[in-house]
Formats: C-alpha cells, structure tokens, sequence
C-alpha cells in the first residue's frame, strides 16, 4: 500500500493561566507543520526526530487515530482512509498492552478468533496464529506465559514480537509501530528490526517511529523522516542524509552514528572541527529541505473533514461490519478472561493456604463446649 502524506499540519487548544486565575486564555498550538512525504510497498520509513519533536503525534495521524484540527492530505493507494482501509492496518503501540498470564499461543489464538472474519474456520484460525508464531521465531517460546513488569515471562524482544503478531494476523499491507526497539539491548533491537525489514521485503508498508537508533539499524531504513518541533528538516534516502547537510553547509566533523549527527542537528547543535559545540539555525535547514521539494507536488493547503472525501481522515465508507459476530466475541473474551483470570483466583498457592487455616481454625475449637461460642464467633 502506497502512503502519501502531504503539507499536514495539526492545531490543538492550550489553556493558558494559573491555577487562580478567573480568565483562562486558550491559544492554538500547531504540532506539525506542513509534513510531507511517501512510503511505498517493500519500504520501511522511520521517523527521527528529540522528544516533543511531534513523531508519536505524525505516526497517530497517519493511522487514522488522531482527532482535533489536522489539515493536509493523507492518502492511501490514492484513496482516503476508510474503513476498508482501516482492515488493511496494523498499528503496534509502544507499551506492549498483553495478558500477562496466557501464554504466546494463546495470545495469538485469541486474538485471531477475535479479528479473523467468520468466513475463515475456528481451525483456519489457530493454523495462521501457528504460522505467524513460526514467521516471527517464537516457536521456542510458544508456551511459556507473556509475563508483565511484576510477573516473570518471555523476555522484552519477544513480547515485542507478540505484540507485533497480534497485528500480523490480520495480514496488513500497512504496518505503523511506536518506538518498537524502545527499552530493549542493541542486540534484541537488531533482531525487531530485521523482522520488521523481512516484512517489507514480502511487501508490506513499514512506518515507525524510533528514538537513537545504532548505525547497523539505521542502514536498514529505507526512508528517513527527521522532525524536530513539528518541522521536517530531511525526508529521503537514510544513506543521503549526511550527503544532503553537507551541502548545506553542516558536515559531520567526525566518523559518527549518522542518527546521532541527525538529532544534534534537531536538537540545533551542530560541532564544528574543533569539537565546539554551535547553536544552529533551524530555520536554515527547514527552508533547505523545502527548497529541494517539488513545490508543484504539493496540494492545495486546506482543512481535512469529515465531509471531504479527498482527504486522508477516517471516512464511514465500506463495510461497517465487524468481522465476528457479537455473541461470539462475547464468548471468547469469556474464554479469555476465565484463562487469564484462573491464576489469580484458583492459584494452588491459595487454595493450599485457605484449606490449611480451615484445617488450623477447626482443630483449635474442636469439641469445645458451649460457653467458648463468643470466642469462636470473635475469631
């Protein structure tokens, strides 16, 4: 699937005043500011940028899952989003929302039960939830439960995985991910992102978002989007970046992580030879990146809403079915909440615990007489 986005800017409403203050004054912050750019079938576009730079905020706008004042265009193989275009989605946050208790198979068994549509039979469904286990190398794994921060699991690159097969399932041809390597070794995020690579060699649409990746990762990266305040200062290549700046006149003083050289430079630091540390211009390298766009690609600049069928909201188009029936999805979350659930309530822990303090307390008041009843009622 084919993504274009172009000149998307975002306004919110900020309350501005004290605490005490009887007169709150409410100004439009912009987020983004005209981001531009296409991703195409087979690539995988990463998003660069500091904290508050506006990735998450671009990332949710082009899933579809952003709300307030978004103009722009935001296209999908030439089409609006829609509901159509919403199956064909995948979008992996970055917390890890699982049951900590179900195991890897049961995760994805549910949650193919839950997404597949009715068509496909309850044994197609667990084939394809075996088969997405394979795809993504967590067949070891498999049995073992998904574990949280406070219960010992799979480990943090394999629940990452996990999360990432929840959305596989659905076979998407678009798949946005926040931050997948986030909290994770050099390693473990090598291993992410070569399955995330792997994906759009078969043909998917990667989009993600990441904070510092290493070199090794970034050369993977068949697109770089690097935002800072809401600005794009470069869109292309991974491998032209450096060669872009250095015609501007910014060039890495030394042999460097090319992401490292890119967020100095959203950061608006800029080291010379001499290992100084600079204040840039940002301003300077957001009119470059302008000057080297096609002005003529660009659309007109207008609002996107719910009645314009030419942009790239969420559109009430197609089917507005879900893909199973109520009182099946009623009876696998039952399933999945008794499973999740189970270890809780019916733990052998605590059931060896109540029958021994049963125990205790009968024998302590065996055959007592009358007299102790205050005692016992009292305990």
């Amino acid at each position: 699937m084919t993504m274009q986005f172009d000149d998307v800017v975002y306004k919110i409403k900020a309350k501005k005043g004290g605490l005490f203050k009887k007169n709150i004054e409410v100004e439009e912050k912009t987020i983004l500011k005209g981001v531009t750019g296409i991703v195409q079938p087979g690539e995988m576009l990463a998003m660069l940028g500091p904290s508050g730079s506006g990735k998450t905020t671009l990332l949710t706008a082009l899933g579809g899952r952003l709300g307030g004042k978004l103009y722009g265009s935001i296209t999908y193989n030439e089409k609006p989003f829609s509901n159509v275009i919403k199956r064909n989605t995948g979008f992996v946050t970055q917390d890890d929302v699982l049951y900590p208790h179900l195991t890897v198979t049961e995760t994805l068994v549910f949650t193919a039960l839950l997404r597949l549509p009715n068509s496909v039979t309850k044994e197609e469904k667990v084939t394809h939830a075996k088969n997405v286990i394979d795809q993504l190398g967590l067949t070891k794994c498999k049995d073992s439960i998904v574990g949280s921060a406070y219960l010992r699991g799979v480990s943090g690159g394999e629940r990452k995985r996990v999360s990432i097969g929840q959305e596989l399932l659905i076979n998407p041809s678009l798949l946005f991910l926040d931050e997948p390597t986030s909290g994770l070794d050099s390693t473990t995020a090598q291993r992410i992102v070569s399955t995330l690579w792997d994906l759009a060699r078969g043909g998917r649409t990667i989009v993600m978002t990441i904070h510092q990746p290493s070199s090794r990762l970034y050369y993977m990266f068949h697109k770089v989007l690097l935002l800072a305040e809401g600005n794009v200062l470069y869109f292309g290549k991974g491998s032209e970046a450096i060669e872009h700046f250095t015609n501007i006149g910014y060039a890495p003083a030394m042999a460097m992580n090319p992401s490292d050289f890119l967020l100095d430079l959203a950061n608006g630091i800029y080291t010379d030879d001499t290992n100084h540390d600079h204040t840039i211009d940002k301003q300077k390298l957001i009119s470059a990146f302008k000057n080297n766009y096609d002005e003529q690609s660009k659309p007109e600049h207008r609002e996107i809403n719910d009645s314009d069928t030419s942009q790239g909201r969420f559109q009430e188009t197609g089917s507005g079915k879900w893909p199973t029936s109520w009182s099946e999805q009623f009876f696998v979350l039952l399933r999945r909440d008794v499973k999740e659930r189970k270890y809780e309530s019916f733990s052998g822990l605590r059931i060896a615990q109540v029958l021994v303090v049963a125990l205790m307390s009968g024998l302590l008041w065996y055959k007592s007489d009358m007299s102790h009843l205050q005692d016992q009622v009292t305990f």
